[in-house]
């Protein structure tokens, strides 16, 4: 099971975006698709689905969080793996250039061949890139935060700080800004990567000046617990506002959200009843941090 799931909030269009995203990519299809009843943003369609294999939420649960570019997604095409990697790339581009945004123009860089950086229709982030062949190599899809505004230049004590958290966690590489690339602070990361519970993640600084938003709820990272120790442990180590604290939401001290739940979560909200569901739905929203044995009794109706 994957550990850590990315966990998209849309206003409306939940469904709508996640078909437009299965029908980009190969191996992607929707696993899940539900109606969370009579929470406070009233009726949510929650989506589970899977991009080339990796893992997602999403929601539709009102305008309270809108993307920006401080959490992305990096997509590696290889062509070491397929003689058509760039074409590929291309032709993703141009779908996902529809309606969108291009944040830096598809050309060749320094750092690769061939690459570009789009907000999509729905405002959700993605970096293209033609991968070097002769690097390490690197999963399709790849997370990316982007420290800006009053989190600027702390990619490498944030990135420090999650390899400290969870396990199975390694720096991979890191490029730093040269003396000369201001506004960029000299020193900052440029890029780095790194892996939490053998998954890779990617961070960068940005400058402060040429920023002007930050992490919020629209993405989130959800963390699937074995048990109810493993949800104290990560509870405990991530949350650092506790007025963010809610239906197993928290808010680390760099302003990334996790979402720490159970495992059994996503047994019980996809094998139960309507009733069951509904049950569980109501005894998580009286939560901060999720208590398993709460959630058990009312999945089996002895609340």
């Amino acid at each position: 099971m994957q550990k850590i799931t990315p966990h998209l909030w849309f206003d409306k269009e939940a469904k709508e975006a996640v078909e437009f995203y299965t029908s980009l990519l190969p191996d992607s299809k929707i696993t899940k698709s539900s109606v969370i009843h009579d929470t406070p943003s009233g009726d949510c369609d929650v989506v589970s689905f899977e991009l080339s294999g990796y893992k997602f939420m999403a929601i539709s649960a009102g305008p309270l969080f809108k993307f920006n570019p401080s959490v992305s997604f990096m997509l590696n095409f290889d062509p070491s793996k397929d003689d058509d990697a760039q074409g590929k790339l291309d032709a993703l581009w141009r779908k996902l250039s529809h309606g969108g945004k291009v944040l830096m123009a598809l050309d060749k860089y320094p750092f690769s061949e061939r690459y570009g950086w789009i907000q999509d229709k729905y405002g959700l982030s993605w970096q293209l890139i033609l991968t070097n062949p002769e690097g390490d190599e690197r999963p399709f899809i790849i997370p990316s935060l982007l420290f800006v505004s009053a989190e600027c230049d702390k990619a490498e004590e944030a990135t420090n700080f999650y390899m400290s958290v969870f396990k199975d966690a390694k720096r991979g590489a890191i490029a730093r800004y040269a003396a000369g690339m201001e506004p960029n602070k000299e020193g900052a990361i440029m890029f780095t990567d790194f892996t939490l519970e053998d998954q890779w993640f990617a961070a960068m600084d940005g400058s402060s000046v040429m920023h002007d938003f930050a992490f919020n709820e629209a993405v989130s990272f959800m963390v699937n617990c074995e048990g109810q120790k493993e949800i104290d442990y990560y509870w405990k180590k991530l949350s650092a506002f506790p007025e963010s604290e809610q239906c197993g939401w928290v808010k680390d001290k760099y302003g990334v959200s996790w979402q720490i739940v159970p495992k059994e979560m996503d047994e019980m909200m996809s094998q139960g009843t309507p009733e069951q569901i509904q049950r569980v739905t109501q005894a998580f929203l009286k939560m901060k941090k999720f208590d398993i044995e709460e959630l058990k009794k009312a999945y089996s109706g002895g609340v």
